[in-house]
């Protein structure tokens, strides 16, 4: 690769012909002035990584790891030649097919992109950085700004813009760097010629996007004071003092001791500082250096032109779909707690963060970060409250749980997934990589002004995926570890309350004039609590239900033990105290319902779940219900709201509870252990059996799975929508709840949870859950194991075999094997029967067609002589797909139309979509193709509700059908949205047949289109 040069004056009319890409804002391609289609995202990140190294070779292991890290599908080496297929066609559209590409090369070990580097926007941003330098080093201060923005104008929008992949990652970063850096030396260059105004509105923008970034803030000192505004060039110090001191412990470097130095004198005549960067005076004066009188200030670069049409960057691309429902407003926050005081400095600290003053955006990515119990939920929740107004687009909340005892923490890819869906994307929507599940929310969030509040953080690496939200989105973190390590993230550090604030939160809670009456008592509870809000907030509330106790009296009881008050000061500890002082006045009261619910508390430590329903926290108690607004499941709802009442419990949505972090620790050690196992199997035992009704409401044509057998009464369900919408809002809880109970060392306990899981199989193969089906699977197979449950085991290896089928690894075809050997030694004819037609389809995925038609014939044998209609179903579909595979069409014909007919007969939806859509097929293999696009085109909107699978299958044929009936356009279209479906999905199995078709129609339908224009 040549050294990058000056770009010359009729650079752009080179570039009007040939071949041209950019990379700064997403990824786009022209050729002769005429946009190319660079393909699905991974493929537009196998375009940047050529490009960015133009002329020299990339390793096909590099490229495999700029797309996929340490994680690659086993298809990725296929993946990638696919890919770089379809870059070929897209950059030499008129190559014929047996010419040697000439623009993407093979070379050893990898590929080369051969291109001139300055017909790339990423090269030609650089050449003209270094041509900028070298004007500003020789004096040459117009051309310098002439060259700089020039490079500038090359950005559309952030670098690579929904490209997935560490390579991309990694770029971007570096990319962005570059561009500030191209911004500081523009502003430098400005005030350099005597027009340091223009340069103040992109300089206060780069302070608060990198606010403990030191060279813009030192720029904007020295703009200031050149334009006269000495108070505000201080002001600016001033605050880079503080922002440094608070967030970093440091104090300013030289560069800005030295602006400021300058600042501290008159502006009409300021001395030179060290390092060459005195102003330059005179009045302003043009890009050619001639004076003129006056000049407007700059627009933001978002309302400048765009750059011309073939310049690199210049050819703007078309804005991504939003895969959320057009006109959803999401409101997720929760309710702001009442009895809220004080906390002045850190709300106007936030609000100037995310409501600023003016037209200024807010800031990108917040942080609130203490101790435990220092209330940082809390403010964040009524800060959020409080700017909804510039988020009109909406604002999503999670609570990551990063401190919550016993319970797991969602993975970044549940976050992600969350976060789709509270923007409403259709969980069928939802991509089962991680890579592409953020894109798509990058795509989703992209022109949205939206907050997003993630509470409760772990560290950093649980956030990392949200640093770079789109411009638009801001992000608000409550954490307990400081995560503000970048310049573009802003941190508030939240301490104990005042003294004065701490007392008026006890008033609000206590009443006035308790608090008032003894204020020597008042300040000695205070001094306990240390000032955080749980300890504050308990001693409150404890005070609010005994009326006849002083403050005096509550402080003796905190001060009667010495340990307390070391305990107190660590933070953890106290709150531990003052919870088990609270449980304590509950457990001795004589009324009724305090006594209920201190029970109730330390039933409600045994469960390690997210939240709890009052159907689930009555089955936990032993309570039912009796009728309406009588009976047990009635007093376990007032005990639930006795312990919201004395804050020990908190209510989410209507009739859902959750524990402080800290209340579920204390709560866990109340029972004794020989009083758990009982009250546990009751809970999951209830969760158990509501998960099999509602599997069995939801899909009834299922055999779903029974065992092993619980003692337990769930919750019915008028409909499947309703018992999908359970399953839905319940899963991260079931999940919890099933590995939780399958990790007791109590045999009946991990039954109970085994019981969960293995209920659990249906849904998640519906929902396409790969990574909950593998977990779930091996969680199964071990409790089996460790119990010498066969049963179970046979269920885990089924259970780990689909997400390990969905998933593209050829060790399901092992744990199919698994569940067929042990369903034979159990002489359970029915499972025998499924795994055989289970181990067809997983045979087929890999093209062992004899081996899985000689299962599919043996599934249907067994259920023929069992009875099972629904497991014959399946036989006949799966051995119509083989024969398909080995060219006996009419057979896979009669099957089908055998299969289909017995479908219908048992009002079957779901098995009479999947027969359509290989009846389709069949149709298309037997040239019936006119009626094979009537049954493919009637099929697809019900293959979209039934499954994902279901769906990529229905639009791969009709893409087949459409190429060979001649409709090129619309074989494009459908084989777009089949790649884009696969891509989601994650796989790679649909993905690879649905570029195949891609291709095959863009090559018929390129000659076709060359031969008209002759």
């Amino acid at each position: 690769m040549r050294p990058p040069v000056h770009p010359s004056d009729d650079h752009r009319a080179l570039l009007a012909s040939g071949l041209v890409l950019g990379l700064l804002g997403p990824v786009v391609g022209v050729r002769d002035g005429v946009p190319l289609d660079l393909g699905p995202p991974l493929q537009q990140a196998i375009a940047a990584m050529l490009a960015t190294r133009s002329g020299r070779v990339v390793t096909l292991p590099q490229l495999i790891e700029g797309l996929w890290d340490d994680d690659p599908p086993l298809s990725a080496q296929q993946s990638v030649y696919t890919y770089v297929a379809g870059l070929r066609r897209a950059f030499e559209p008129g190559r014929g097919r047996r010419e040697p590409p000439r623009t993407v090369v093979k070379a050893p070990g990898g590929y080369l992109l051969r291109l001139d580097p300055l017909r790339t926007d990423v090269h030609l941003f650089a050449a003209r950085l270094e041509a900028a330098d070298q004007a500003r080093r020789s004096g040459d201060l117009p051309s310098a700004l002439h060259t700089l923005d020039e490079a500038l104008a090359l950005w559309r929008g952030p670098a690579l813009t929904g490209v997935p992949g560490p390579f991309a990652d990694g770029e971007r970063a570096r990319l962005d760097e570059l561009h500030v850096l191209a911004v500081e030396a523009r502003a430098e260059v400005l005030t350099g010629l005597g027009r340091p105004e223009d340069a103040l509105a992109a300089l206060h923008d780069l302070t608060r996007r990198h606010p403990l970034r030191e060279r813009p803030r030192e720029l904007l000192m020295l703009a200031l004071h050149a334009s006269g505004r000495q108070a505000e060039a201080l002001q600016v110090f001033e605050e880079a003092r503080r922002v440094l001191a608070d967030e970093l412990g440091a104090g300013p470097g030289e560069g800005l001791r030295r602006a400021h130095r300058l600042a501290l004198t008159p502006p009409e005549e300021p001395p030179a500082p060290a390092g060459g960067r005195t102003p330059a005076q005179g009045p302003p004066r043009d890009d050619r250096g001639q004076p003129h009188p006056t000049r407007p200030r700059q627009a933001p670069r978002s309302a400048q032109p765009a750059s011309p049409r073939n310049e690199p960057g210049g050819q703007s691309g078309a804005e991504g779909a939003s895969p959320s429902r057009e006109g959803f407003v999401p409101r997720q926050l929760p309710r702001a707690l009442a009895g809220f005081v004080g906390r002045t400095r850190e709300i106007v600290r936030l609000k100037s963060l995310l409501d600023p003053w003016g037209e200024e955006a807010p800031h990108p990515f917040v942080v609130i970060c203490g101790a435990p119990g220092v209330g940082k939920s809390t403010l964040a929740v009524r800060v959020a409250h409080a700017v909804r107004h510039r988020f009109p687009d909406g604002q999503l909340y999670v609570n990551l749980r990063g401190g919550t005892p016993n319970v797991p923490r969602p993975s970044a890819y549940e976050v992600l997934s969350r976060l789709l869906r509270g923007l409403g994307t259709p969980d069928n929507a939802v991509p089962a990589d991680e890579d592409e599940a953020a894109a798509l929310l990058r795509s989703a969030l992209h022109g949205r002004r939206l907050l997003v509040l993630l509470d409760d953080a772990a560290g950093l690496a649980q956030v990392r995926p949200f640093t770079a939200a789109p411009p638009g989105t801001t992000v608000l973190v409550t954490s307990r570890e400081s995560l503000v390590t970048g310049a573009d993230r802003a941190q508030v550090r939240l301490g104990p309350l005042s003294d004065a604030e701490a007392t008026a939160m006890l008033a609000k809670l206590a009443g006035a004039d308790r608090v008032a009456a003894d204020l020597g008592q008042t300040g000695r509870l205070v001094r306990l609590c240390d000032g955080f809000p749980l300890a504050l907030r308990i001693a409150g509330a404890r005070l609010a239900d005994r009326p006849d106790w002083s403050v005096g009296a509550l402080t003796e009881r905190l001060t009667d033990e010495r340990r307390r008050l070391r305990e107190l000061e660590a933070g953890e500890l106290a709150v531990r105290s003052s919870l088990a002082a609270s449980w304590a006045a509950l457990s001795g009261s004589a009324r009724e319902i305090d006594a209920a619910a201190a029970r109730l508390l330390a039933l409600l430590g045994l469960l390690h779940v997210p939240d709890i329903t009052l159907e689930a926290a009555a089955a936990l108690s032993g309570g039912s219900e009796t009728g309406p607004g009588t009976g047990p499941e009635t007093d376990v709802e007032r005990a639930l709201e006795r312990l919201c009442d004395a804050h020990l419990l908190e209510a989410g949505e209507p009739g859902r509870y959750h524990p402080h972090d800290l209340v579920r620790l204390f709560a866990s050690d109340l029972l004794p252990a020989g009083e758990r196992t009982v009250p546990l199997l009751r809970a999951f035992g209830f969760y158990a059996e509501s998960v099999r009704t509602a599997a069995r409401t939801s899909d009834p044509h299922r055999v779903h799975c029974l065992y092993p057998p619980v003692e337990a009464t769930g919750r019915s369900f008028r409909d499947a929508a309703e018992a999908d919408d359970w399953l839905r809002t319940e899963e991260a809880t079931l999940l919890a709840a099933a590995f939780q109970a399958m990790a007791d060392p109590d045999d009946d306990v991990a039954r109970a949870g085994a019981a969960i899981g293995a209920a659990l199989w249906w849904y998640q193969q519906k929902s396409y859950r790969v990574r909950h089906l593998v977990a779930t699977g091996e969680r199964l197979v071990a409790t089996g194991e460790r119990l010498q449950d066969q049963v179970i085991a046979m269920h885990g290896h089924a259970h780990l075999a689909t997400g390990l089928y969905f998933k593209g690894d050829p060790a399901s075809v092992t744990h199919n094997e698994r569940h067929l050997a042990l369903a034979k030694r159990l002489g359970d004819r029915f499972n025998e029967q499924r795994a055989h037609g289970n181990l067809s389809s997983t045979l087929l995925k890999w093209e062992r067609f004899e081996e899985a038609l000689e299962h599919a014939l043996a599934q249907r044998a067994i259920a023929r002589e069992i009875g099972s209609d629904v497991g014959e179903r399946y036989a006949l579909l799966v051995a119509g797909r083989a024969y398909l595979e080995l060219g006996r069409f009419d057979e896979a014909a009669e099957v089908l139309e055998e299969g289909a007919a017995m479908a219908e007969r048992a009002g079957d939806p779901h098995s009479r979509v999947e027969f359509a859509v290989w009846q389709g097929r069949a149709l298309i293999d037997m040239g019936r193709l006119d009626t094979a696009f009537s049954v493919l085109s009637e099929t697809l909107e019900p293959a979209r509700s039934t499954s994902r699978t279901t769906e990529m299958a229905c639009l791969v044929h009709l893409t087949r059908v459409h190429r060979l009936l001649g409709q090129l356009g619309e074989a494009v279209r459908r084989s777009a949205e089949a790649v884009a479906v696969a891509e989601r999905a994650g796989s790679s199995y649909w993905l690879e047949r649905a570029i195949a078709e891609r291709d095959e129609a863009a090559s018929v339908r390129r000659p076709a289109r060359t031969r008209g224009r002759g």
